[in-house]
């Protein structure tokens, strides 16, 4: 099994005397797309910064390549190998090609190296024409492509982002992510990308490493944390508005049966009968519809007050309410051949396979 590219081991991290990070081990494979994800204050950036060599941790150890990195010695080399892009793009009063080689000069390359450097990374990242203009007269969007340019410009081994797209606009975020997301697999750069947004990690991400109060609390692939949270929490911050909690009735052959709010729900997953589970159910695996005449294959098919209608931004949030909450998302050509409103009756049904269990302590 090939060696992690950088490790970092009882790692800890202090800000104004307070602990700030704490983690047993984190490792970072050659080039996967790690995404740190979790709320405001979860120590997120405070570990890019430290593993980037840009903030020094209270303990632990980085292994680059395997071999240690030093805060003592030899940091400088190893930052050399890297490159950070940060939410505000922090160009240099200069021009467009001027940033984006900086990193090249600092590092004495060639100046023709340099020129067709700067040169490839300004048409990956669809900056050419914008090569003689100065980094003051820059859209949001435009300067973070710069930033972008320039971190890839000096060929890193990692590159550490933290929320590089959460100061742009929708629309020109959207376009950033995907392009960003195109130039990460044809490169093969490795990544350590910090956000809070659920659907940037999804997008951008190989790993996902889900961090509260200084903690990682789950790590894995995308799909897995996102439909196999091991926590409440976990399962509330990766989207999974429906949380059910209940009394398994019957355990047998990996289907549960559970009793919530006098209503008996059909899972797949493992639990003691008389155990106490939360069930969590994504919204995107509920159906609503007018009927319980219609077809359907689910397991579990209820009916339901719509309590509340929230607007999204391709869709509909459709609070029910089944004895327990229940949350939907409809779209909106849906809801109006529906005539969905706040208080109409409506049945809701979602498969077994759709129903996650989180064992209760």
């Amino acid at each position: 099994m090939q060696a992690p590219i950088l490790s970092i081991t009882s790692f800890q991290v202090a800000r104004g005397g307070v602990e700030v990070v704490n983690i047993d081990e984190l490792e970072i494979e050659k080039g996967s797309h790690l995404t740190l994800i979790g709320p405001n204050g979860a120590g997120k950036s405070s570990l890019l910064l430290a593993i980037a060599g840009l903030l020094k941790p209270s303990s632990g150890t980085i292994v680059f390549r395997g071999k240690e990195v030093s805060h003592n010695g030899d940091m400088l080399d190893y930052r050399r190998l890297t490159a950070c892009v940060f939410q505000d793009a922090l160009l240099f009063d200069t021009s467009v090609f001027a940033n984006i080689a900086s990193g090249l000069r600092f590092r004495k390359a060639d100046r023709q190296d340099i020129l067709e450097m700067v040169n490839l990374q300004a048409e990956r990242f669809g900056i050419t024409h914008l090569l003689k203009r100065s980094a003051r007269n820059l859209s949001g969007g435009e300067a973070q492509r710069v930033s972008l340019a320039r971190a890839f410009a000096v060929l890193p081994d990692i590159i550490f982002m933290d929320e590089p797209f959460s100061s742009l606009d929708k629309p020109t975020r959207e376009i950033m992510i995907d392009d960003f997301g195109e130039v990460l697999r044809e490169t093969g750069t490795t990544a350590v990308i910090v956000t809070h947004d659920q659907d940037e990690a999804l997008r951008l991400s190989t790993v996902i490493a889900v961090m509260d109060k200084g903690r990682i609390v789950q790590k894995g692939a995308p799909v897995d944390v996102m439909n196999h949270p091991e926590n409440e929490f976990i399962a509330s911050f990766m989207g999974m508005e429906t949380l059910i909690e209940g009394t398994v009735k019957s355990s047998e052959n990996s289907m549960i049966i559970v009793e919530a709010s006098n209503r008996q729900l059909e899972a797949i997953g493992r639990a003691k009968t008389g155990g106490k589970v939360l069930l969590g159910i994504r919204p995107e695996n509920v159906t609503v519809s007018l009927s319980q005449d219609f077809n359907t294959s689910a397991r579990n098919v209820l009916s339901g007050i719509i309590t509340r209608i929230v607007p999204k931004s391709f869709y509909l949030k459709i609070d029910i309410d089944c004895g327990f909450s229940l949350t939907a998302y409809v779209t909106e050509n849906s809801a109006a051949e529906l005539m969905l409103e706040k208080g109409k009756v409506v049945t809701v049904s979602f498969k077994a396979t759709g129903v996650h269990v989180i064992n209760k302590q």
